[in-house]
């Protein structure tokens, strides 16, 4: 009889046991056995609606996430699928706000993953923080992911800042054009305010070449007006630091006018072959073809990339999980990259994942992605929170974007 008794505790003890291990695995908000449970918000509609391609991408690359076996043998991540949840809030961030407590509070997400917009990110931040859920790989290179890093632990970029985009264009210009006049559209808020800080800080003593600079609100009908302006102060170099409705208006507008600046400097959000494209084809004429930008990622409109591993597997998903999409749309390609980026952070969160140790894994990154340029990693570290910080000068020339410098990273000899 007594063995029997300590046979049964026994049992129950690890019955006890394994119960336990299943309830830890599942404890945490948003993560069951089986699934991991993500969201955002995104500008499906409204004025910045021209990205709403990449939540579709990103949800394509969880889709094959979810079906192959991964490094681990299972399917998903450590055998739990990725659910991807997204709402629009047409780049608005009272709508965000609101949209982003619905996935909390209603939907139960585990984080909030890659939503879109500086002001978005930035409205919704105090909350997310104050609940501690994850607001990570934001979908805006805002300089405050990195300098508010240990006031907002909970959130982090992913892409490369603005300020030293803009800081890159700068130096540029004062190498190879030190005379030159500039004229500057810049979308009046937090994300143009970043790229005209790096502007002046890559120009140095040159900035007051800047002859000229135009501010346009978000919710404005065109920026005609500004152009127009821009055009009078007689700049023979154009920047363009705005969200692609507005910037494709820019070239179109400057060519009605009869502008023709020698060399446009665009921001690289707004500089795809998709949105220069259909600036070409509304009118803006040869313009498009003085576009300089930067690049951290591999491109899926160059056919240099063609016979790589990464852009294979991309353009696979997307035949699969998204078919007729545009796969030369850089958009798309980067749903596909930031995706891959969460995947690797939920590796590394570990097998039963915390929203604590999915932060930890986030500011402790050290890792490469196919998706990005060789060279380019996801590094953090101690209190250097930019993600990515290394990016290309390249131009565009007829449908093709050409490097015209080498990969060069923050804190390094300015890109040449």
């Amino acid at each position: 009889m007594k063995k029997v008794l300590l046979l049964a505790a026994a049992l129950v003890a690890m019955l006890a046991f394994t119960a336990s291990s299943a309830t830890s695995a599942a404890s945490e908000t948003g993560i069951t056995n089986r699934t991991i449970t993500i969201g955002g918000t995104f500008p499906l509609t409204g004025p910045a609606s021209l990205y709403a391609v990449i939540p579709p991408s990103m949800k394509a690359y969880f889709s094959y996430i979810n079906s192959r076996k991964g490094p681990d043998g299972k399917r998903g991540v450590y055998g739990r699928q990725i659910v991807f949840k997204y709402y629009d809030d047409a780049y608005n961030p009272a709508n965000s706000v609101q949209l982003t407590r619905k996935l909390v509070e209603d939907d139960k997400v585990f984080a909030v993953v890659g939503s879109l917009g500086t002001e978005v990110n930035l409205a919704i931040r105090p909350y997310l923080n104050a609940r501690k859920v994850p607001q990570i790989l934001n979908a805006t290179g805002a300089t405050a992911w990195g300098t508010d890093a240990k006031k907002y632990p909970w959130t982090g970029g992913w892409q490369p800042d603005y300020a030293y985009e803009g800081e890159i264009y700068g130096k540029a210009i004062a190498r190879n054009s030190p005379n030159a006049k500039i004229a500057v559209l810049y979308q009046n808020d937090s994300y143009g305010d970043d790229y005209m800080n790096g502007l002046k800080a890559g120009l140095g003593g040159k900035s007051s070449n800047i002859v000229a600079s135009e501010g346009y609100e978000v919710t404005a009908a065109d920026v005609r007006a500004q152009v127009a302006k821009l055009r009078g102060s007689g700049a023979n170099i154009f920047v363009i630091f705005a969200t692609p409705k507005f910037t494709i208006q820019a070239y179109v507008i400057a060519n009605a006018l009869k502008w023709s600046p020698s060399v446009i400097y665009t921001n690289s959000v707004s500089a795809t072959d998709s949105f220069l494209t259909l600036a070409k084809s509304s009118g803006a004429g040869d313009l498009v073809n003085r576009t300089f930008t930067v690049q951290y990622a591999k491109d899926p409109a160059n056919p240099a990339w063609d016979n790589d591993a990464a852009m294979k597997l991309y353009k696979q998903v997307m035949a699969k999980y998204r078919p007729g999409a545009r796969v030369t749309d850089a958009l798309n390609y980067y749903g596909v990259a930031v995706a891959e980026a969460f995947v690797e952070l939920m590796y590394k969160a570990g097998k039963n994942p915390t929203r604590a140790s999915l932060m930890k894994a986030f500011h402790n990154w050290n890792e490469p992605n196919p998706f990005l340029l060789p060279g380019n990693r996801q590094k953090t570290s101690g209190n250097d929170q930019f993600v990515l910080q290394c990016e290309r000068i390249i131009k565009y020339t007829d449908g093709t974007f050409q490097p015209v410098s080498k990969l060069k990273c923050a804190g390094a000899t300015a890109a040449k």
